[in-house]
């Protein structure tokens, strides 16, 4: 099971709404390299990370990653996404971002929950 919804995320470049998929198998937060440039200047990675996929025994390198400020709900959040090659979505967010941020998926009802106060004091830490 999965929610995929429009999120706006921002960044030095400009600002892209993509279709997110909401995906607690996914470890990293993930962006197709096609919407990169719109939001931010990729970084690159100083040491690539090798991780694996569906397809058993199959790998991917991921050599850049994109910083980006993203809006569910008009709450504010940031985190880095990793910029992976033919990814089958415009983006995804990831259980460590989940976590980070502690959002929960209501599949019931097909939304995602984030709760206001938790995300000011996530933010106010980072500060």
């Amino acid at each position: 099971m999965a929610i995929r919804i429009p999120i706006r995320y921002e960044g030095a470049t400009g600002e892209k709404t993509l279709y997110t998929l909401f995906d607690s198998g996914s470890t990293f937060s993930c962006i197709h390299p096609d919407f990169v440039g719109d939001i931010a200047p990729p970084q690159h990675l100083r040491v690539p990370l090798e991780v694996s996929t569906a397809s058993e025994g199959t790998y991917m390198k991921i050599e850049n990653k994109l910083l980006s400020e993203f809006y569910i709900n008009d709450i504010r959040m940031s985190d880095e996404f990793m910029v992976v090659p033919n990814l089958s979505e415009e983006a995804i967010i990831g259980a460590t971002t989940m976590q980070k941020w502690r959002i929960k998926l209501d599949f019931e009802h097909d939304t995602v929950i984030i709760d206001p106060k938790i995300a000011k004091a996530i933010l106010k830490q980072m500060k």
